[in-house]
């Protein structure tokens, strides 16, 4: 669903230098399903500590300053969110009611927003 809310994004998954002809041959990818793997340790780690989440502050704006160096936009965690909903939407059925819907927002919200730091914060002597 990623690629279908916005195909440029594709070009931003690059392993190796290599480009991908398709968002097939991506999602197929080892390198992306790793990448998948790891942005669940991320929600993952944002559940686990739902009650702190301050504690993984720091965690979470240094990634931010990573994908900012490797020119992702702010703007597109906005699609991997909705990206995540539909995800839990389809996996969950019924069972995905509009409190959890707003729980999982609030929560990915709250993961974006540490992130966002990262762009905020530039490097000393800039």
């Amino acid at each position: 669903r990623l690629f279908d809310l916005d195909p440029d994004l594709l070009p931003l998954f690059q392993y190796n230098c290599k480009q991908f002809a398709s968002p097939q041959e991506c999602l197929s990818a080892p390198e992306f399903l790793d990448h998948i793997r790891k942005v669940m340790l991320v929600i993952d780690a944002a559940v686990s500590h739902l009650e702190n989440l301050s504690c993984l502050e720091e965690y979470l704006c240094n990634l931010g300053k990573k994908h900012q160096a490797v020119g992702v936009k702010v703007e597109s965690f906005s699609t991997v969110g909705e990206s995540l909903l539909y995800m839990l939407e389809k996996c969950l059925g019924t069972a995905f009611s509009p409190d959890m819907q707003e729980a999982w927002s609030r929560l990915y919200g709250a993961v974006v927003k540490a992130m966002r730091r990262g762009w905020e914060t530039l490097p000393e002597g800039d």
